[in-house]
């Protein structure tokens, strides 16, 4: 189920080089800093949003509870194909389609010399709780169903539990993405 073009620290990613998107090392950009494209996806049932909490085997942020699903696209991928491809290969979400939101930028250190600067595509996906959830365990080591409202209050609460873009997207971001 592990896509290694998502896991292999080689990958290749949209980035800006010079001011000219190209296609770019994941790790590279990550260790630059290089300004990136990138997509996450916050799937909803009605007031509550779906959490992961990131394997303990990725290369960074490993072990953090962050949004539903976030990835980088493959070098000529449209944002919505991405946002579906891996709401399947993360959580085995199938059958559901993400609405683009907003584009937001941000600028974050996520431990061990690494830096996202990422152009983010924000989708959300309305679902019910019954949803069927298969996570790939080499991407998310568990899940979980949270009110937005208890979120917020926990990410304020205990930040270093949670990815530093989830706390960029919900102290920056809340109106853009969760707007009705």
């Amino acid at each position: 189920m592990t896509d290694h073009q998502d896991t292999d620290w080689t990958a290749v990613i949209p980035a800006w080089v010079n001011g000219m998107l190209a296609p770019v090392g994941k790790l590279a950009a990550h260790q630059q800093g290089l300004r990136h494209k990138a997509v996450s996806v916050f799937v909803m049932s009605g007031t509550q949003t779906l959490i992961q909490r990131r394997a303990l085997g990725k290369y960074h942020t490993p072990g953090l509870w962050a949004n539903s699903c976030c990835t980088h696209p493959h070098w000529g991928e449209k944002p919505l194909d991405c946002a579906i491809r891996r709401l399947d290969q993360e959580l085995g979400i199938k059958g559901i389609v993400p609405r683009y939101r907003d584009q937001i930028e941000y600028r974050a250190d996520v431990g061990s010399g690494l830096i996202e600067h990422e152009v983010v595509d924000l989708f959300v996906a309305k679902a019910d709780r019954d949803l069927a959830i298969t996570p790939d365990p080499s991407e998310v080591m568990a899940y979980e169903w949270v009110e937005l409202s208890d979120l917020k209050q926990r990410v304020l609460d205990t930040p270093d539990l949670y990815t530093p873009w989830l706390r960029i997207y919900l102290a920056k971001y809340s109106d853009r993405i969760f707007a009705v």
